[in-house]
């Protein structure tokens, strides 16, 4: 008498039988990691809202790793006419809750280099939200900003 193809069948159907239990999709903690196009930002300052972003013929990048952050801003007409210009900076940051601190080490702006800000993050969907101070007593520069990325698809 065999007996292995009556086990088999037997375990076969045995797992076909067994219940599963689903269990719904928990909500992911949303990564800031990747790359981020600036949507839309502006600065408060002495009470006065400017808006600064969008701006004609120019776009500005954040990317973001596991430990370090740098953005680029440049003209899309390559360097020619009224909108010439290209900004970047670079550093590493803490993220603790939506406590969000950038230590900025590299700046085209040499005078911003090794300062800290602190901001608030809010990520939803595919859009992040940072406000908080920039405040460098020594250039007089205090002042809040709020900017919207949108998350790359890419």
């Amino acid at each position: 008498m065999t007996l292995k193809p009556a086990v088999l069948l037997l375990l076969a159907f045995a797992t076909q039988c067994t219940s599963k239990t689903e269990i719904p999709d928990q909500p992911k903690e949303q990564s800031i990691v990747g790359t981020w196009h600036l949507h839309s930002s502006q600065i408060i300052e002495k009470g006065d809202t400017k808006k600064t972003f969008p701006v004609k013929d120019q776009e500005m990048i954040k990317q973001i790793t596991d430990t370090h952050f740098s953005f680029m801003k440049h003209d899309t007409r390559q360097g020619k006419g009224d909108t010439a210009i290209f900004d970047a900076g670079a550093g590493t940051y803490t993220l603790k809750g939506d406590d969000y601190t950038e230590n900025l080490q590299y700046c085209n702006y040499r005078e911003w280099e090794n300062h800290q800000f602190h901001f608030k993050l809010r990520i939803n969907g595919d859009t992040l939200v940072q406000t908080g101070f920039e405040k460098i007593d020594s250039l007089g520069i205090d002042r809040e900003i709020r900017e919207v990325y949108v998350k790359s698809k890419l």
